[in-house]
């Protein structure tokens, strides 16, 4: 996988689990606190600022560790 399909599984990864520990339901076992939907904010706001700016701290780490950046 590339760096690109690394920062999308990360973000949707930590979108959903940042929702799934924020939401208050009767039927959420994993609820801890609402301040979790801040976390998602953040991943969002990163999202909609690399799409301006190209830049993604996430992707600078992954390129680092050796992900490639195209095949």
């Amino acid at each position: 996988m590339l760096v690109n399909d690394w920062v999308h599984v990360f973000a949707g990864f930590f979108i959903l689990l940042s929702l799934a520990l924020g939401v208050d339901s009767p039927s959420n076992p994993l609820f801890v606190s609402r301040y979790w939907l801040f976390f998602t904010a953040f991943v969002g706001a990163n999202l909609f600022q690399y799409g301006f700016t190209g830049f993604c701290p996430l992707a600078i780490i992954l390129k680092k560790l050796g992900v490639p950046e195209s095949k």
